[in-house]
């Protein structure tokens, strides 16, 4: 992924940003506010790297797979949806259809 997606969405990589760091808070995320230099000095600071160490860390995170809920795209929502399953509750299936919960714009629908 790009920092761009990460940036535009940033409240949505929080999840994300904390399971990759547990040491980060939701609060001070926001005040980063998607700043990638002062997101780097965040990481630098809550991991007691040195700047090149951090950037390196964040260079291999986004690396991964955006979430699929995050940036959706036709053509890779199949990869994004099976990779996205460790962002997906337990007891959920990330292949379930949510169109039942109201979400998408029409009205809830019970299970067939």
């Amino acid at each position: 992924m790009k920092w761009h997606h990460v940036a535009d969405n940033w409240p949505a990589f929080y999840e994300a940003i904390i399971d990759k760091w547990p040491r980060a808070d939701e609060s001070e995320l926001d005040e980063i506010d998607g700043d990638q230099r002062a997101f780097l000095r965040y990481i630098a600071e809550i991991e007691e790297l040195e700047t090149e160490e951090a950037r390196e860390e964040i260079r291999e995170w986004l690396a991964g797979e955006i979430p699929s809920d995050v940036v959706m795209d036709e053509s890779h929502d199949d990869i994004s949806i099976r990779n996205s399953s460790k962002y997906v509750g337990e007891g959920e299936d990330e292949y379930d259809d949510d169109a039942r919960f109201g979400d998408d714009g029409g009205e809830a629908r019970s299970p067939a």
